[in-house]
């Protein structure tokens, strides 16, 4: 099966690759507006579905698109603007817990699937010099909620309760289950 990801994030490419798929990315020049006042979980779906219909699709190619939030105190992060909206984002996170929603959409032909999913995560006590330090490491720049957890911003995780990949921005597990169901059974 042609399975494109429709994201240029490397850390989903590398995710589904490591699950097994044989990867194609096409980059989705989607317009990523929120509607004013939508719930997290909805709105990375939403973000998710528009993500997958702005790609090219041929017959038989399964589409999979997914957008990441970090939510903290209700307040959606998103990915810093600068380094100063970093430092601001990270200093909040500092000593908390906040969720992380990954919103997910299949496509296959005429067929849908939109969901999400949801990961705890609660972060240490951090020093402002501790931040600055990441800051200057130039990885949370590109990341919801300004860090990513499977590299230095791992140092600053005391736990969390749920999907390891889901914080990485693919939940690869839940979409493997949503697949069983969703992609049409071989010889039929």
């Amino acid at each position: 099966m042609n399975v494109v990801l429709a994201s240029a994030s490397p850390r989903r490419k590398t995710i589904l690759e490591k699950a097994g798929f044989s990867v194609k990315v096409r980059v989705s020049d989607a317009d990523e507006t929120l509607p004013c006042g939508i719930a997290p979980a909805k709105a990375v779906e939403y973000l998710a579905k528009v993500k997958a219909n702005a790609v090219e699709r041929e017959k038989d190619e399964l589409i999979i698109a997914a957008d990441t939030v970090v939510v903290l105190d209700g307040k959606i992060l998103g990915k810093p603007a600068d380094e100063n909206e970093a430092f601001e984002m990270l200093s909040a996170l500092s000593g908390r817990r906040h969720t992380v929603y990954t919103g997910v959409c299949l496509l296959y032909n005429e067929k849908e699937e939109i969901f999400s999913d949801r990961t705890e995560v609660e972060f240490y006590r951090l020093t402002k010099e501790e931040v600055n330090e990441y800051i200057k490491s130039g990885e949370p720049m590109d990341k919801a909620g300004a860090y990513g957890i499977q590299g230095r911003g791992s140092l600053f995780v005391k736990g969390i309760e749920g999907d390891f990949f889901n914080v990485m921005g693919l939940p690869a597990a839940l979409i493997n289950q949503k697949l069983s169901d969703f992609l049409p059974k071989k010889g039929k």
